[in-house]
């Protein structure tokens, strides 16, 4: 499980559907209604097995590239061979997902010359820059630094940080989060206090790569980052691991990284500029990017390493529409050895973190198996590394064993906590999409409401796996049982999830109790049977919302395909 941490103990569980194109059909003017659906007995012994298993000191903590992989990828073949699943890559239950970590070593630290001065910053302490580019050494030499404001190219919203721009050559200065991100509220066009995807400083470094420039380095200031200064040190001054990318990364900027804030405004003095008004005038819309006068060089080595680690798929074909395919996810890996507690423990056995998830997709292939097939073909898939940056899903979801223009949607499972059924349900990402009527449609089925999501200017909704594939143009919720416990209430709820964080979340103390209470898991995994299945058994294509930031990708895979 990533940085996204929740109330919730379900901590991330997403709807998705994904684009479509080719054989699909145009989805008429009126959507159709939405299935009935009889929910199953889910096994509650099939929940507590798979997590006592994928989580005991015998798996090592799952790591990928360890025996504990090997392990775990045996188990869930043998799970789902057991449940009634066919292999779901071409005959095989294995897909491969190969691996590049870049390590940089023998920083020059970073040099700038601003206002006839050489200003120098040390790496870590005041910067840190990594490369995508699978190559031994990176540097760039007296580029020009310009500042892009957000970073945002939003056609939708008619906003530009890059109009009129050659970047070639140049290093964009980027803020983080998004434009109105001080609002109390939602309102505003990049939905206020709410995180959207051009606030992520993943999408920042992307975009500035198909800008053609030649580096990227993003402002951090801790209340709009969500997270200090060590948080980015630490995540970025040792090894970075990646899915591989075609002709070694070579699309992508040359380096990319942070700067800490007052580096910035002694960069920004220099050159003769404010960065606070800068700032300011970055917020509005019809902003124009600015050239600081100043050049930056920086350079290191880097130490490359490859290796392959693998998802598991399996399928059950669909009996009327079996090229039309539901998705079910959950990631399989965890930390492997990590810092030893006071015992002297070392291996962070990852229970809730995300054995519960894998026991999840087990219960759920054993469930929609005995309930026969669906109208559309149901897939299973436990990715690897997304405690790395969600790489198994990303990988998937760039190299799809089932088109993304033929799958509707499903179901991710991050984190299924033990503990109460909850009366209420926790969205991460508010309304995004149209299957905003599936949720409604199953928290009626199952008398629940809706809670709305905990911080969400920190933009949770971008840190599990169904991120991958909203990217690839995906309409995505994120969804789990929320903290109003049947018994307890919300006090219960919320004490239990305050101790996950603070006592269990990515530490060792993530291990497998054999007294659990396993009835919230059971009903949390009802629900994702039940969305699920509501997607298997429609007609529907379900679409982003117009102004979403996805919506654009989906409707270029529409166009494409002649169906809009």
């Amino acid at each position: 499980m990533s940085l996204s941490v929740s109330r919730s103990l379900s901590l991330a569980v997403s709807i998705v559907a994904l684009a479509f194109a080719g054989s699909a059909p145009a989805r008429p003017a009126k959507a159709p209604p939405i299935p009935v659906v009889k929910v199953p007995v889910i096994q509650e012994d099939t929940l507590k097995t798979v997590t006592r298993v994928l989580s005991s000191d015998a798996f090592e903590g799952r790591g990928p590239g360890t025996p504990g992989e090997d392990k775990s990828i045996a188990y869930i073949i043998q799970r789902f061979k057991d449940a009634g699943l066919q292999p779901g890559n071409n005959g095989s239950w294995l897909q491969d997902v190969p691996i590049v970590e870049i390590t940089a070593r023998n920083s020059s630290g970073l040099a700038v010359n601003a206002g006839g001065q050489v200003l120098r910053f040390n790496d870590g302490a005041d910067f840190v820059a990594a490369s995508y580019r699978v190559v031994d050494h990176t540097g760039l030499k007296d580029a020009p630094l310009v500042f892009v404001g957000y970073g945002i190219n939003a056609p939708e919203l008619g906003w530009n940080d890059y109009a009129g721009l050659d970047m070639k050559g140049k290093i964009a200065v980027i803020l983080v989060n998004d434009p109105d991100y001080a609002n109390e509220t939602e309102e505003g066009l990049f939905k206020g206090r709410r995180m959207t995807y051009y606030g992520r400083w993943t999408y920042k470094f992307e975009e500035a790569a198909r800008q053609g420039a030649a580096g990227a380095l993003v402002i951090h200031d801790t209340f709009p980052a969500a997270y200090g200064w060590q948080v980015v040190n630490s995540s970025w001054t040792g090894a970075q691991t990646y899915v591989a990318r075609a002709g070694g990364a070579m699309d992508q900027t040359a380096a990319n990284g942070w700067v800490q804030k007052g580096v910035a405004e002694a960069i920004f003095k220099a050159s003769g500029h404010d960065l606070s008004a800068l700032t300011a005038a970055a917020g509005q819309k019809g902003f124009k990017a600015v050239p600081l006068g100043a050049t930056a060089s920086l350079s290191f080595d880097n130490a490359i390493r490859r290796s392959t680690s693998h998802n598991v798929i399996g399928i059950q074909p669909g009996r009327k529409r079996p090229g039309e395919y539901v998705l079910y996810t959950a990631h399989w890996d965890h930390l492997g050895r990590c810092t030893p507690d006071n015992s002297g423990d070392d291996i962070c056995n990852g229970a809730i973190d995300n054995a519960t998830g894998v026991g999840a997709l087990v219960a759920l292939a054993e469930a929609n198996v005995k309930t026969g097939a669906a109208d559309r073909s149901q897939v299973f898939l436990a990715v690897t590394l997304e405690e790395s940056g969600l790489l198994g899903s990303e990988w998937y979801a760039r190299n799809p064993v089932y088109p993304l223009a033929r799958t509707v949607g499903g179901v991710n499972m991050d984190g299924v906590g033990p503990g109460s059924p909850s009366r209420d349900v926790q969205v991460t990402g508010g309304d995004k999409s149209e299957l905003t009527r599936y949720l409604a449609a199953a928290m009626r089925a199952m008398k629940l409401y809706q809670t709305p999501e905990d911080h969400a200017e920190r933009g949770h909704y971008y840190r599990s796996d169904h991120f991958s594939m909203a990217k690839q143009g995906v309409p995505m919720f994120a969804v789990g049982r929320g903290s109003d416990w049947v018994r307890g209430g919300k006090a219960a709820g919320e004490a239990a999830a305050d101790d996950y964080v603070q006592h269990r979340y990515h530490q060792p103390s993530d291990q497998y109790d054999p007294t659990w209470d396993w009835s919230g898991a059971v009903q949390e995994v009802q629900l994702y049977y039940r969305l699920g299945r509501m997607l298997a058994m429609t007609t529907d294509w379900p679409n982003w919302h117009k102004t979403d930031e996805f919506r654009a990708v989906r409707d270029a895979s529409l166009a494409e395909a002649g169906k809009k």
